[in-house]
This record gives C-alpha cells, sequence and structure tokens, in this order.
C-alpha cells in the first residue's frame, strides 16, 4: 500500500512538472514577441515572425543574438539602424529617429523584467526614449547592460545600485541631463563605465575613486566640470577618457596601470606632474586643448610603451632637453601651439621617417615658417609669472574701489542736489558688471561657474597673444599717414576703418567710433577693458585703445579708436562670389569657417561676463587669415555703445533685452548660413526673397534651382541637409524656436563630419576605379 502512494505521488509530480515546462518555454517567448512589438517591429527582428521553432535555437546575427540557458533566456542583443542624428531632445518622439510617440518606455522595460535570468542585455540604437525606469533595477541578474544610441534622459535611476552583479554599464550616445550618480561605489563588481556623448553635469563623484575593479572610464563629451579627484587607487584602470568635459583643476596623480589617457578639451591648469612620466604601461596619452604650463616631463617621451602623444595647445614653456630619449614605440608627438624655445631634439626630428612630430605654433629652432618669433614667447612666460600678483591687486583694487566708491557715492547723494546726482549716475551705473560681477543679481550662478573669462585657462590662453595697451594719437597718426585715404579699408555704421603700420612693422587694423551720446572717458575705459579679456583662436584680438579728447576720467568723449591685430586675406562674403574664379570654397572649406565662428560667438554668450549679445554678425565681418582660419570681428560693440538707459535696465526688462540680443545673433548667424548655401548673388536680392525661397529647400529641384553650384558640386546631401535644417531654425519667425549656439555648433560639426566621411568614400572609390 505504501508502494502504491509512492507511485501515485511520483505520476502527479510528473504530470505536472511537464506542463509547467513547457509553459515556461511558452512565457518567454511571448514576452520575446511581446518586446518585438514594442519596439515596433524593427527589421533587424523580422526572423521572429511568423517563426514556430525554438527561439532559443535561433541563429544568432551581426543585429541580433539570444542565449540561453535552463530553458531561460540569459542574454538579448539587439542593434538598430535608428542613429542619433540630433543634438537637442525635449522628451518627446523626433520622427525618423525615435520610436513613436505610442511607445512607453514603462512598459517596455517591466515586459523586459519578465526575462528575470537576463544576464547580458544590448539595445543598441532602436529609438528607445523616455526617462529610465527604475524598475529596471529588478533584473538582478543583469551582469552586462548596454543601451547606447538611444533617448534615454533625465536621471540614472538610484535603485540600480541594488544591481550587485553588473560588471559593464554603457549608456553611450543618449541625452541623460542630470548629475553623474554618487552611488556609483554600490556597484562592488563593476569595471567597465561608459557614459560617453550625453549631457552629465556637475563634479566627478569621489565615490568612483572607491571602485578598485574599475578597468575603463569613459565620461566624454559631457559637461563634468570642477575638480579631478586623486584616482591612484584605481590599481585596475586601463582607460580613462575624459575629452571634452570643463573639468578644471590640476592633473591629479593617476593609476599606475593606465593604458590611455585622454583628457584633452577640458580646463586642467598648472604643470603636468612628474609622476606622469613612470606610467610605465602607458601607450596614449592626449592632454591636448588645456591650459598646462611649465616645461613637459622629458621622460615622458621615453616610456617604453608610449605610441601617442599629444600636448598641443597647451602654454607649455620652456626647452626641451637636447639628449631627449623618444621611445622605440613612440610615433605619433604633437607639441604644437605652445610656448616652447630652443632647439629641437634630434628624436623629434620632423624629417624621421620613424615617426610623425608636430611642432608648429612655438618658438623653436627649427627651419620652418610656422614659428612665432622667441620673444613671443619669452613675453608669455614672463605675464605667466606676473599673473597671481596682478590677479591679487586687481582683486584688492576693485574691493577696495568699490567700497570707496559707494561710500563716496552716498555722501553726493546727501551733499548734491538731485540734478547732479543724475548726471553722476548715468556714468555709475552704465556698466557696473564690470567691477561687481559677484554681487550682480540677474546674472545665475550657473553662468558664473561657466564663465571662462575670470577663469584661469582663459587667462593663461590670452598670454601668447600681444599684450594689450593705451595707444597715443600721435602713434595712430603716424601709422595711417594722418588717416589718409589710401589707408581706408571700409566705412560702415559704426565708423571707419584703416589700415595701419606700427613702428615696429605690426600691421594693425584702426577701427575709428564717432560717439553720438555723452559718456566719460573713465566709463569707456571700463568697457575696453572688459573687451580686451575677449580671447579666443575666432575672434580678430582687439589689441588697444586711444581715446581722442578724453585724457581726465570724467571728460567726455567724442572720438574712440579701438586697435585691432589686421587679417590679411579678406573676408568671407569676398569668397562666396564667383567673381572670385579659383577662390570660390568648396563646401567642406565653408564648413569649417562657419564651425570656427559658430565657437566664437558661442564663447561670445556663455564664456564671458557679462554675455556679449548683439555682435553684428554678417559674412563681411568674417575675416580670413592666411591659414584661412575664421576670425570675427565687429564684435561686442554693443557693450562700447549701447544706450546707458538699455545697460542700466534691470530685473526682468535687463534680461528680456539681453534676451532678444542673443535671439538677433542666433538669426542674423542664420543668415550667414543662408548665404553660405546660396552665394552672395541671391543673399543681395535681401531678407524678404531668401525667407520666401526658404520653401525651395525642401526639393531636389529647388535645391538646384538655388544653391550654389559650388556647394551643390561639392557636398553630400546628408551634410547639405543638416545644415538646411538648422538653418530653418535660426531664421525662424519665433524668437523662442531659435536654438542656442551649442545646438548651432553640433549640427555644422556633425554636418562636417558627415561630409568628411562621404568625401573619404569618394576618394576611396575613386582610386579602386582601373
Amino acid at each position: 500500500m505504501g508502494c502504491l502512494k509512492i507511485f501515485v505521488t511520483v505520476v502527479l509530480v510528473w504530470a505536472l512538472l511537464i506542463p509547467n515546462t513547457h509553459q515556461l518555454g511558452s512565457y518567454e517567448t511571448q514576452v520575446l514577441l511581446q518586446l518585438r512589438k514594442h519596439l515596433e517591429y524593427p527589421v533587424q527582428l523580422g526572423v521572429w515572425e511568423n517563426y514556430n521553432g525554438d527561439f532559443c535555437k535561433l541563429g544568432s546575427t551581426l543585429d541580433m543574438s539570444i542565449i540561453c540557458q535552463d530553458n531561460s533566456v540569459t542574454e538579448l542583443k539587439i542593434k538598430g539602424d535608428k542613429l542619433v542624428k540630433v543634438n537637442e531632445f525635449h522628451g518627446v518622439a523626433v520622427p525618423n529617429n525615435t520610436l513613436s510617440e505610442r511607445f512607453s518606455i514603462d512598459s517596455f522595460v517591466t515586459t523586459l523584467t519578465r526575462l528575470s535570468n537576463l544576464k547580458v542585455v544590448n539595445l543598441v540604437s532602436l529609438g528607445i526614449w523616455g526617462p529610465l525606469p527604475a524598475k529596471i533595477h529588478r533584473l538582478s541578474s543583469l551582469e552586462v547592460l548596454d543601451m547606447s544610441s538611444n533617448f534615454l534622459y533625465g536621471s540614472i535611476p538610484s535603485e540600480m545600485s541594488t544591481m550587485v552583479k553588473l560588471h559593464t554599464l554603457t549608456f553611450d550616445g543618449n541625452f541623460f541631463n542630470d548629475t553623474l550618480p554618487d552611488w556609483l561605489d554600490s556597484l562592488p563588481n563593476i569595471s567597465i563605465l561608459s557614459m560617453k556623448n550625453n549631457r552629465l553635469k556637475g563634479r566627478f563623484p569621489p565615490s568612483i575613486c572607491k571602485i578598485t575593479g574599475l578597468t575603463d572610464v569613459v565620461l566624454s563629451h559631457n559637461a563634468l566640470s570642477g575638480e579631478l579627484p586623486d584616482l591612484s587607487a584605481l590599481s585596475n584602470l586601463h582607460l580613462l577618457d575624459l575629452r571634452e568635459n570643463h573639468l578644471d583643476s590640476e592633473l591629479p596623480p593617476l593609476p599606475q596601470g593606465l593604458t590611455t589617457i585622454l583628457l584633452s578639451n577640458n580646463a586642467f591648469y598648472g604643470e603636468i606632474p612628474e609622476e606622469f612620466g613612470k606610467l610605465n604601461q602607458l601607450q596614449h596619452l592626449d592632454l591636448s586643448n588645456n591650459a598646462l604650463t611649465g616645461r613637459p616631463p622629458a621622460d615622458l617621451f621615453s616610456l617604453p610603451s608610449i605610441s601617442y602623444l599629444d600636448l598641443a595647445f597647451n602654454v607649455l614653456s620652456g626647452s626641451l632637453p637636447e639628449h631627449l630619449n623618444c621611445g622605440s614605440e613612440l610615433g605619433f608627438v604633437d607639441i604644437s601651439d605652445n610656448r616652447l624655445l630652443g632647439m629641437l631634439p634630434s628624436c623629434l626630428n620632423a624629417s624621421s621617417d620613424k615617426r610623425i612630430v608636430k611642432v608648429s605654433g612655438n618658438c623653436l629652432s627649427v627651419d620652418t615658417q610656422n614659428q612665432h618669433s622667441e620673444s613671443y614667447c619669452k613675453q608669455a612666460s614672463l605675464a605667466k609669472k606676473q599673473t597671481t600678483g596682478k590677479e591679487i591687486a586687481i582683486l584688492v583694487g576693485v574691493v577696495g574701489g568699490t567700497v570707496i566708491f559707494v561710500v563716496i557715492l552716498a555722501v553726493v547723494l546727501l551733499i548734491f542736489c538731485r540734478r547732479q546726482h543724475a548726471r553722476h549716475n548715468v556714468d555709475r551705473h552704465t556698466f557696473p558688471k564690470v567691477v561687481q560681477d559677484n554681487v550682480q543679481p540677474n546674472i545665475s550662478a550657473e553662468l558664473l561657474l561657466n564663465a571662462r573669462i575670470i577663469s584661469q585657462a582663459a587667462a593663461l590662453g590670452s598670454q601668447g597673444a600681444p599684450s594689450y595697451r593705451v595707444f597715443s594719437m600721435e602713434e595712430l597718426e603716424e601709422a595711417t599717414n594722418i588717416f589718409d585715404k589710401s589707408a581706408l579699408l571700409g566705412e560702415g555704421s559704426i565708423g571707419k576703418i584703416y589700415k595701419g603700420k606700427l613702428e615696429n612693422g605690426t600691421c594693425v587694423a584702426v577701427r575709428e567710433l564717432t560717439v553720438h551720446r555723452r559718456c566719460t572717458s573713465w566709463n569707456f575705459k571700463l568697457r575696453t577693458d572688459l573687451l580686451s579679456k575677449f580671447r579666443h583662436p575666432h575672434l580678430v584680438s582687439l589689441l588697444g585703445h586711444c581715446i581722442d579728447g578724453g585724457v581726465q576720467d570724467h571728460s567726455t568723449v567724442h572720438r574712440l579708436f579701438l586697435v585691432y591685430e589686421f587679417i590679411p586675406c579678406g573676408n568671407f562674403r569676398a569668397r562666396l562670389s564667383e567673381t572670385t574664379p579659383g577662390k570660390v570654397l568648396k563646401w567642406s572649406d565653408r564648413l569649417a569657417i562657419l564651425i570656427g565662428v559658430a565657437k566664437a560667438v558661442h564663447f561670445l554668450h556663455t564664456g564671458v561676463i557679462p554675455p556679449s549679445f548683439g555682435n553684428s554678425l554678417k559674412t563681411n565681418s568674417i575675416l580670413l587669415d592666411e591659414h584661412q582660419i575664421a576670425k570675427l570681428s565687429d564684435y561686442g560693440m554693443s557693450i562700447l555703445m549701447e544706450e546707458s538707459e538699455k545697460v542700466e535696465a534691470k530685473g526682468d526688462g535687463y534680461n528680456s533685452w539681453h534676451m532678444s540680443k542673443k535671439e538677433d545673433d542666433v538669426y542674423n548667424f542664420g543668415f550667414i548660413l543662408l548665404e553660405s548655401l546660396v552665394g552672395p548673388f541671391f543673399s543681395g536680392k535681401g531678407e524678404t526673397f531668401l525667407l520666401n525661397e526658404m520653401a525651395s529647400f525642401g526639393s531636389q529641384d529647388g535645391r538646384r534651382k538655388i544653391v550654389d553650384p559650388a556647394v551643390l558640386t561639392s557636398s553630400s546631401q546628408e551634410s547639405l541637409s543638416i545644415v538646411l535644417s538648422i538653418t530653418n531654425k535660426c531664421i525662424s519667425p519665433e524668437s523662442q524656436s531659435r536654438p542656442s549656439f551649442e545646438d548651432v555648433l553640433w549640427n555644422l560639426q556633425y554636418a562636417a563630419q558627415v561630409q568628411a566621411t562621404a568625401d573619404a568614400d569618394q576618394r576611396s572609390d575613386a582610386t579602386s576605379l582601373p
């Protein structure tokens, strides 16, 4: 009887287990099909349609893979074709980029978490959009999560800190715009952390320094700021990529095991630590486009594994050792655009077949035309030594002067009559931000944080340019032959421009401004002092000024002269014209110039305090140097010439006035883009004509009708479409719909990248022809 009971029990258990096993397989199959539906039936999953077999045995492709274990899906990899082609995302569906507006990321993730045994999830370029739901943490077995190239935004949910089995977390190419999580050290097994090309902001979390298992940290192309902490405890770290952020500190100690360090395009300052010359595993070091000073450690060049060394566009000074040793693996060195002096060591001889060496823009004694004079670099070094003392003196002077000024003003208010008070007040309040940046209530904390004019990076970056000074009228009259007509370069709404030659042989451009309103010499000195700090590679440098008839601080100015560097190769508009055959710019060259100007205006809008809006943007205000580098002239004129009543405005009125000026710059740049597309012939027909013709760009026939033939024959359709799209936004009649210059710059750089790829493909096709 007992045996019978055992037999019945076994039969019942067997009968129950068999259906459940089949039900489990059917359940996960239905989950997969539901995921396909959520993803709106991507072509990469077309093989799933009408498939009646075991999904675990479905063959893998380059775009899709399913791996199972014990009748459960453990790995799911899907790679779509919805590449991120926009630079700004506002949390709503974008046609042809994201999944449709019907898509619900909450429902999608809920369905995904039903595959509870997943260990690897790769969901790349599928157009998934929305804030990542916190319920993603239900995938407690997950070891690898890659959701790159989608449209995820907001913050990375803190609930993910419970996913303790994660060892790879990749969110590249999304739109996360909160701070980098400070709970990452709660993931004990994390080894690869990659979140490049997002909008992450704030400081680099010190908690990352505790994750000793990290091998790769990739956070480039974000907006991280502040100090980079000591990372030397990360003993397993091999790759550190923090390019294109806003980090501004000295370089910290780094771990010995690093093979790749990418820190370019930040605001790191100070000297390169000698300890970097002991990183014996290092193969690739990029510190370019920072504000690093001093002499580069000689040991950097002789590291046993170093193959790529880029120190360009810093403020490195001094001379390299004559007997410098270069490592046997060193194949690329770029020390260009620094302040280096002396002879070039033999191992860096540019004529060597062993390695590529770039040294232009220094003061080296080499046989090349691309070096500055020795005095240029020595002057920069001397300026560096004096920077600290000058900054302290200026700070003390500004603070003390402000206090004294306020006290004197109070006495004046009590003693003098109302008319005298009003007269004095005009000059006092005309430009308060120059003196009182830190107490101006209309400037946000974020703008103060991002401002570069007071940052050490900007201060050091301007040292290479000739120092700003005050010119006498006698000097300018001698330079221009008493402002002879033969020296006249042009005349515009804000005055005449003359070409001059200083006593030392330097060619300059002298702008004469006629002042039509009452303003004192002291007031103009404040304004020109601010303009003198606007130093950027794509701005024409202001070298000095001269006030005619304004010797005393409180005397009235009638004429003001601004002295600029002379840019020899004409303006952008002239190079768009068919009247200069052989010199008309092709599309890629136009894009390079437009990108340079956009960088300059972006700097004027976000990199100085107060920001400079209303910058008189026109194609003939864009000058080209001998290397075809664009430099913007006529910038900052609103700072000098705006009526005091406008500048004195406060509160909402002040902000709205500045906002309108900012939007004017975007609008005017839109017409620069338009003229770059159609050429000066059509642009000369006026704004109304061009606005009416914008509809023509929507068709191929319309483009052929109006787009400059030089553009049509040298551009790819995709690159052209990107620029047409951003142009249309810039000239939108609704000012609030216009993009920021950051958005404009991103689109132009993307268009240039697309065009470069198309040009390379075309060259490849041409060489492959018989």
